[in-house]
C-alpha cells in the first residue's frame, strides 16, 4: 500500500526534508505532498539583504518548483489545523489533506510579549513581504526628513535579526546619503545576548563603526504611533523614543495554526515537543524547525536557529522514508558548527570549527557568510543558482 506523506512548510526545515525524503524514497512507496502559503522557498538568513536592495528578493526566494521533483505534488494554501485523530491537515481555500505521516515545519511566528502597541505599530521580519515593507518605509521616512530632522529609526531586540536588520538599514543610509539614525534597543545588557562576550565585543564594534547608536539595559515597555518607551515603573518615568519606522525582531513563538492539534505542546508557545528522531506524542506526525522543541537531552532542546533546522531535515527526511518502510528511526543531535553574523557589508564569525581563531572579521567572516548561503541554495536547487547569488550575500 502506498502512503500518504505530508510536509507543511517551505522554510529550511521542510524544503531541506522534502529533498531528503524524495533521495531516500523509491518509487510507488509512497506519495509527497507539499503545502505552504508561499510557492517559494525564502533563504531566511538573508532576506535582510532585501531591505538595503529589493532586487535581491530574486536571490533569496527560491521557487519550489526548481526545489521539488516532478512527482511531488505541491499545494499553495494556508494551513489553518491538524486534526491528528483523522490524520487531516486543514488548510483555508482547498479541500482537506490526509496523511499517513505528517510533518510539521511551519516555522514560527514572532513573539510580542504583551508589550502595548508593539505589534501595531512595528514591522517584523519573517518574510520576503516584511523586507519589502521596511524597505518602502525607510525609503519614505528618508524622503521626508532632513539633515536637521533626521528620519528615526528603531529596532528591537539585538540578537541575529536585529544586528543584521539594523547592519542593512545603515547600508542603505549610506549609499543614498540619506538622512537616518538608527537606534538598536536591547533590554538585556549587551547585544547578540547569551553569547560569547567576546563575540559580543566584536559585534559592538561593527555596530557602532556604522553609525548605529546601541541602547541596552532597558525593555520596550509601549509602543504607540509615534513613541517607543523604555523602562519605566512605579517610582521612574520611562524613556521615550520617538520614531518613524519600528522594526521588530525580539523573539519567537509557536504558530496558532498547531494550537488545536492533539500532540504534546508547550502551553505558552505552542511549539510541539519531539524526541530526537523528531516524532512527537503522536508516532503519525513528527516536529521539526522553528516549529518544534527538540529534545537534546539533560532538558535541553535544539536552537531555533537556520543551522540547526538545515541539519536535522536531512535526518528527518530520511526518518520519513523509514516511517514508511516501518524501519527504526534515528536520532540526530545538533552541532554548533559556528556563529556567522553579518553588519551590512561586513561580518564576524565566531567558533567556526576547524579554525584556529576564536573570533574574526574582515575577509574571512565575509566568505564564510557568504559561502554559507551559496551552499544551502546550491543544495536545495543547483550549483549555478548558487553561484549566481554569490555577490548579494
Amino acid at each position: 500500500m502506498t502512503a500518504d506523506v505530508v510536509v507543511l512548510g517551505a522554510g529550511y526545515a521542510g524544503a531541506g526534508a522534502v529533498k531528503r525524503f524524495e533521495d531516500e524514497i523509491d518509487a510507488g512507496e509512497a506519495n509527497l505532498t507539499w503545502v505552504s502559503e508561499q510557492d517559494y522557498h525564502l533563504v531566511l538568513h538573508e532576506v535582510h539583504r532585501v531591505i538595503r536592495d529589493p532586487s535581491v528578493e530574486s536571490k533569496v526566494a527560491i521557487p519550489v518548483s526548481e526545489i521539488k521533483s516532478p512527482s511531488t505534488n505541491f499545494v499553495q494554501d494556508h494551513v489553518t489545523g491538524v486534526d491528528t485523530d483523522a490524520r487531516t491537515v486543514h488548510v483555508a481555500d482547498g479541500d482537506d489533506i490526509d496523511y499517513d505521516y505528517l510533518l510539521v515545519a511551519l516555522g514560527s511566528a514572532t513573539a510580542f510579549y504583551g508589550i502595548e502597541g508593539l505589534e501595531e505599530y512595528s514591522h517584523t521580519l519573517k518574510s520576503l513581504d516584511d523586507a519589502r515593507a521596511i524597505h518602502e518605509d525607510v525609503k519614505q521616512a528618508a524622503a521626508e526628513a532632513s539633515r536637521t530632522d533626521p528620519a528615526q529609526v528603531v529596532v528591537g531586540g539585538a540578537g541575529l535579526s536585529g544586528i543584521q536588520t539594523a547592519g542593512e538599514i545603515a547600508e542603505y543610509r549610506d549609499k543614498h546619503r540619506a538622512p537616518i539614525d538608527i537606534k538598536l534597543v536591547e533590554g538585556l545588557d549587551e547585544v547578540f545576548p547569551g553569547n560569547d562576550p567576546e563575540l559580543q565585543g566584536a559585534l559592538r564594534k561593527r555596530l557602532e563603526a556604522a553609525d548605529i547608536d546601541i541602547l541596552t539595559g532597558d525593555f520596550i515597555s509601549k509602543v504607540d504611533e509615534e513613541t517607543i518607551y523604555l523602562g519605566g515603573g512605579e517610582d521612574e518615568a520611562p524613556e521615550e523614543l520617538p520614531y518613524d519606522v519600528s522594526v521588530w525582531t525580539g523573539g519567537i513563538t509557536g504558530q496558532e495554526e498547531v494550537a488545536e492539534a492533539n500532540v504534546e505542546k508547550d502551553e505558552r508557545s505552542n511549539r510541539i515537543y519531539a524526541d530526537m528522531d523528531f516524532q512527537t506524542s503522536n508516532d503519525r506526525v513528527f516536529a521539526i524547525g522553528d516549529s518544534a522543541l527538540i529534545d537534546q537531552g539533560d532538558d535541553e532542546f535544539a536552537p531555533p536557529t537556520a543551522q540547526a533546522a538545515w541539519g536535522a531535515a536531512e535526518v528527518a527526511g530520511e526518518n520519513l522514508a523509514r516511517s514508511v518502510r516501518g524501519a527504526p528511526l534515528k536520532s540526530w543531535t545538533h552541532t554548533d558548527k559556528g556563529t556567522l553574523v553579518s553588519v551590512g557589508e561586513k561580518a564576524v564569525a565566531h567558533g567556526v570549527d576547524p579554525l584556529p581563531i576564536d573570533t574574526f572579521g574582515g575577509f574571512g567572516a565575509k566568505f564564510l557568510k557568504k559561502a554559507v548561503a551559496v551552499r544551502w541554495i546550491a543544495d536545495v536547487t543547483s550549483l549555478g543558482r548558487g553561484l549566481n547569488a554569490w555577490s548579494d550575500m
